[in-house]
């Protein structure tokens, strides 16, 4: 289920498949295959980045992000809050919110921005790409048969925590993400694989080496 995934570094990545290309949070992207669609999870640099959004767009590229972050763009571009359910370039989407609870971590991600993750139906499969978040109420009752989790902490759930979400979702397949550059060690990686069991945890290599 991971096969049509490419993982840039932090939250970025691309899949193809089916004749789609489609971006989740392009940054420090090193290909060039034009983005039938491109999704948006909020506006911090290492997610909302405009020079990879043009990179990889074309005249049939379709953006979908959250207002905020929608007003700053040009072209085919959809504005989605939290909660929402939408057809874009062919991909059934729906919007999920994300937004710190932890209070060193207030300021971060407030709720009020209504910034966003997805689920995703791709390849006839569904994915979950968190954004950046901490572990919700709401975000456990979500079914997904693969959940992208955040697990660097400081800025989103750390390993525990998002080891946490991961049990209480049940998928399939559990994939660690936004850790090794910015926030969180590679070594996060194999603590969270044994925190989240019996869920399965697999990881994908960055195209980018890991920095920390």
């Amino acid at each position: 289920m991971l096969e049509g995934f490419t993982w840039f570094k932090q939250s970025a990545y691309r899949w193809q498949g089916d004749g789609l290309t489609v971006y989740i949070d392009p940054w420090e992207v090193t290909t060039t295959d034009v983005a039938d669609l491109i999704v948006i999870t909020h506006a911090h640099f290492d997610h909302f980045s405009p020079p990879d959004i043009e990179k990889v767009s074309g005249p049939r590229t379709v953006v979908v992000a959250p207002h905020d972050i929608a007003k700053e763009l040009s072209g085919n571009v959809t504005a989605v809050a939290p909660g929402e359910v939408l057809e874009a370039a062919g991909v059934h989407l729906e919007t999920v919110p994300a937004y710190n609870v932890v209070e060193e971590r207030l300021e971060a991600h407030p709720k009020a921005n209504g910034w966003v993750g997805y689920l995703l139906t791709l390849g006839g499969h569904t994915y979950y790409h968190a954004g950046d978040t901490d572990r919700l109420p709401e975000l456990e009752r979500l079914r997904t048969e693969v959940a992208f989790l955040p697990i660097g902490g400081t800025y989103t759930m750390d390993v525990g925590e998002a080891a946490g979400l991961a049990r209480a979702m049940a998928p399939r397949l559990a994939v660690p993400m936004h850790y090794g550059f910015v926030v969180g060690s590679r070594e996060d990686a194999e603590t969270f694989r044994a925190k989240a069991a019996p869920v399965e945890v697999r990881t994908l290599d960055p195209v980018h080496p890991f920095t920390q």
